[in-house]
């Protein structure tokens, strides 16, 4: 069967994701190593989730506000293991103003040189601590719940579009609570959030929980994430929160007077996802035809597209195709107003159709002077492209019934990528007992291995890093212990030997 895409996901996983992004108009590259340009359909998307999430994040309490780019670096200095954890991806601004080179070029200017280096928002908790320490001055001024959608900079090595760039977009909250209780709270109420948004809106089903010690945000007390399972059996970390204990607070003298009058340490938490999400929603949910994009999620849920041929009766096709979209839009679907577009671009119908394809936009209705004459309209599912037979799977309807059945469609699709999403996490995870096991699994040559569900005695310091090397030998790395575990099976660590306490999920990982 001929597709949409020049390559396929089984013979080339990696060309096919950037075959996505590039056929589906999501990005592009910016003449800058690193950094991208995010097209109109691609930040749709991201508009989309910064509005669905937003919501979510406004509904538990906190208010959003903006921060600095540029940080000084005095404030990094302060938390030396944070300043660790990030030095080797950090851009430092150290002057103001360029000069004429003599050569036809620019130089930056030896007199403009700042008395302190500024460095680009790598993550916020630094500035952010600052100002919580000239906030909070007394337990009434607890807890401070804030949330910025922003962007930052970290100087990756080896980048990939929307999985990991030089710059990207995210939202990062940051909250400052009286006791350590309160804010783990804080820390798993927002991990939730996320594991809902994933499921509810992205259809990207996750597994939650702890991060082990050798991947906790550098000066984090203990981190939390959401891992998701992409078609070729990796793992990606689509979201993570962080207690941080008192550790920021005793870096930036954040301290309130408590109820007795004494001085305490705040504590903080921080956690954020980013426009990695969609890099998330393209490889869960893409297909050789380009991207298939759930509804909740999608700029346009339904394009509609004239069969126009330059003839007298295209007028007559305009006008139906407005009176439908007007009555689309009157619908509601997902506790919304159906989005609903008319192309009406100077283009061949057959462009158009297999453009949008490519996008994923969830319905595409092709409406033709027959369809016209009979009140019909033709109905592609993106879900659902092609019928047993390989043919594309267009389907004529009375145009009543189009009506009466949308708003169900883009639930039931909505609802049925999430169900793909489920059973493919599900399937792709397998436990094993011995560390022979591991090896012979993640062969050479396997195919979508997946991930493996191990006993773990939640080794530390010396013994983990031994540990690490031997995931890292095999290209793996633990993704997290799942929430929820009543128990951990008897036996030992396949690590250690030592008595196991819990289980944990290993894979590769982008």
């Amino acid at each position: 069967m001929k597709h949409a895409l020049p390559v396929t996901r089984e013979a080339d996983f990696s060309a096919w994701y950037q075959s996505v992004i590039a056929e589906a108009d999501l990005a592009e590259e910016s003449g800058v190593r690193g950094c991208m340009v995010i097209r109109p359909w691609g930040y749709g998307i991201w508009e989309r989730i910064q509005r669905l999430l937003d919501d979510r994040i406004k509904a538990t309490g906190h208010e959003n506000c903006y921060f600095p780019l540029f940080i000084p670096l005095s404030y990094f200095e302060k938390e030396a293991e944070h300043v660790e954890g990030f030095a080797k991806e950090m851009a430092v601004v150290t002057h103001h103003r360029l000069i004429a080179d003599g050569k036809g070029g620019l130089t930056p200017d030896p007199a403009a040189k700042l008395e302190e280096p500024l460095v680009v928002r790598p993550t916020s908790e630094m500035v952010i601590g600052s100002a919580f320490a000239r906030w909070i001055q007394s337990w009434r001024d607890l807890p401070v719940l804030i949330n910025q959608w922003a962007n930052v900079v970290r100087w990756e090595m080896r980048t990939r579009m929307f999985l990991r760039t030089s710059e990207f977009l995210w939202q990062e909250g940051h909250t400052a609570h009286a006791s350590a209780d309160e804010a783990r709270e804080e820390t798993l109420r927002m991990l939730e959030v996320y594991r809902e948004f994933s499921e509810t809106c992205l259809a990207v089903h996750v597994v939650t929980g702890e991060k082990p010690e050798n991947e906790r945000f550098p000066g984090a007390v203990a981190t939390y994430s959401i891992e998701a399972m992409m078609q070729d059996g990796k793992a990606l970390q689509a979201g993570t929160s962080h207690f941080l204990g008192t550790n920021f607070a005793s870096a930036q003298n954040i301290r309130f007077q408590n109820t007795s009058g004494e001085f305490e340490l705040a504590n903080t938490t921080s956690w954020g996802v980013s426009t990695r999400m969609i890099g998330a929603v393209i490889m869960v949910h893409g297909d050789d035809d380009g991207l298939r994009v759930p509804p909740a999620i999608a700029p346009w849920q339904v394009v509609i597209v004239p069969m126009l041929r330059d003839q007298p009766e295209d007028e007559a096709i305009v006008a139906y195709c407005r009176d439908l979209q007007k009555e689309l839009a009157g619908l509601s679907t997902l506790a919304e107003p159906v989005r609903a577009l008319l192309d009406l671009k100077p283009a061949k119908a057959a462009t158009k159709r297999w453009g949008w394809v490519k996008k994923g936009a969830p319905v595409v209705i092709e409406v033709g002077g027959r369809d016209v004459a009979g009140g019909n309209v033709s109905v592609i599912r993106r879900d659902r492209l092609y019928r047993e037979d390989g043919k594309l799977n267009s389907a004529v309807m009375p145009r009543g019934e189009l009506v009466d059945t949308l708003s169900a469609t883009l639930a039931d699709m909505q609802g049925g990528l999430l169900a793909q999403s489920t059973e493919a996490l599900r399937a792709q995870v397998a436990p094993v007992d011995e560390w022979s096991a591991v090896e012979t699994h993640f062969a050479e040559g396997r195919r979508n291995p997946g991930w493996l569900d191990v006993r773990w005695s939640k080794p530390t310091g010396a013994t983990l890093d031994k540990v690490v090397e031997r995931l890292k030998a095999l290209k793996l790395t633990i993704r997290n212990a799942p929430l929820g575990q009543t128990g951990c099976d008897e036996g030992p660590c396949i690590f250690t030997g030592e008595p196991a306490v819990e289980r944990v999920l290993i894979g590769r990982a982008y």
